[in-house]
């Protein structure tokens, strides 16, 4: 997904409160080091997965529940319909908690406190060398007007996987970059008639390339319209680049927001375009995607990520999988001048931008709305693992 609207378009991610003590019980107490989960790699607690010895990415330090930041403060009604998603596919290690959790759909916050310090542990996250502090970031889920055919108006394509993709990434090779599927005849040849959805700005397919997945909305000859959700379904192979540092590195912006981007892009498309499509170029990654089909049910719910759950907005983050496992509920407290955050969210998704211990990208939601909160999130971050005693 897109792994950071702002970090990643350049990098490539208060009041005193009570001591948790004073609901009532007494804090647990905490693991030694020795005893402390490992990172997995995938769902927690799948055998073969890697440990941080094989990983190289994070150590969980125990603490007290006293010395979780705005642990009793967070309006957890929301928090609580993420782990029934969650719950959808917890792994071995949480799974035995999912029948308490649906219980606890009818409780009070306290009495959902009072049942997360009785089965879970905090464990503050770190990397090898002790850092605490990290970066977070956002994404979103866009959603761009498109036509099923191409017509005026409507002339960039978005792909499904080209025959024979699945060998290339076997054999380790890269595919096509961005500008050769753009300008050379095998590569158009390769993908014609895979279009999924033709966009109107080229722009719009690179923020869907960068995030991975999102929505169309087609509108039909009646006048009626049909929204569509698209999921990642491949890549090329080809390593992701930053147009936002390639803009940096030229000296042709100053602001690397996506609204910063933006804005170069309105200015400089009547006067430069050819500027504009170099930039395009700089990054030689492409995405190519799938139709994602919804029952009636969950068509409201947010895209599936790496986990494979619906991730819901204000409660999802994308992390390094080698670093925190899929599945884990997390404490996540950031503050800086786009949000104070102190919150329960939980791990479910990964991106290529999302490496390293203390790193998150925190799922903003869909629309225009969401995608301007998430261009212009970047700020400090830690982070604390909740883990089954």
């Amino acid at each position: 997904m897109w792994g950071l609207i702002v970090g990643s378009l350049v990098a490539c991610g208060t009041p005193s409160r009570a001591p948790v003590g004073d609901l009532g019980l007494p804090a647990p107490a905490a693991r030694t080091p020795t005893d402390a989960p490992r990172a997995s790699g995938g769902l927690a607690g799948m055998p073969g997965t890697p440990s941080p010895q094989q990983s190289y990415r994070s150590r969980w330090v125990p603490v007290s529940w006293r010395d979780v930041p705005g642990w009793q403060n967070d309006s957890l009604q929301d928090a609580w319909n993420a782990w029934v998603q969650n719950c959808e596919r917890p792994g071995p290690l949480f799974g035995p908690l999912c029948s308490e959790v649906r219980q606890l759909m009818l409780g009070s916050d306290d009495d959902r406190r009072l049942w997360m310090m009785g089965r879970l542990q905090p464990y503050r996250v770190e990397s090898l060398e002790g850092v605490s502090e990290g970066l977070l970031t956002s994404y979103y889920e866009p959603l761009f007007d498109a036509s099923a055919q191409m017509r005026p108006g409507f002339e960039v394509p978005l792909y499904a996987p080209p025959e024979g993709l699945a060998e290339v990434r076997r054999s380790g090779r890269p595919w096509f970059s961005r500008q050769e599927i753009e300008t050379l005849a095998p590569a158009r040849d390769a993908l014609r008639g895979r279009e999924v959805a033709w966009l109107a700005d080229p722009i719009d397919a690179l923020v869907l390339h960068i995030q991975g997945s999102g929505r169309v909305r087609f509108t039909n000859p009646d006048g009626t319209t049909r929204v569509v959700r698209l999921a990642f379904a491949g890549s090329n192979e080809q390593p992701y680049q930053s147009v936002g540092r390639w803009l940096l590195d030229r000296g042709l912006i100053r602001d690397a927001s996506w609204p910063g981007i933006k804005a170069w892009i309105v200015n400089t498309q009547a006067t430069h375009p050819r500027l504009v499509q170099e930039m395009l170029w700089s990054n030689p990654r492409y995405v190519f995607f799938r139709e994602e089909l919804r029952s009636a049910a969950d068509a409201g719910l947010g895209p599936r990520g790496a986990q494979g759950v619906p991730l819901t907005a204000g409660r999802s983050i994308a992390v390094d999988k080698d670093a925190i496992p899929y599945g884990t509920p997390v404490w996540l407290v950031s503050a800086g001048p786009n949000a104070n955050l102190q919150r329960l969210v939980f791990a479910q998704d990964t991106g290529s931008a999302i490496v390293g211990a203390v790193r998150a990208d925190y799922f903003a939601g869909t629309g225009a709305e969401a995608g301007d909160f998430a261009g212009r999130m970047k700020q400090g971050l830690r982070l604390w693992v909740l883990w089954p005693k």
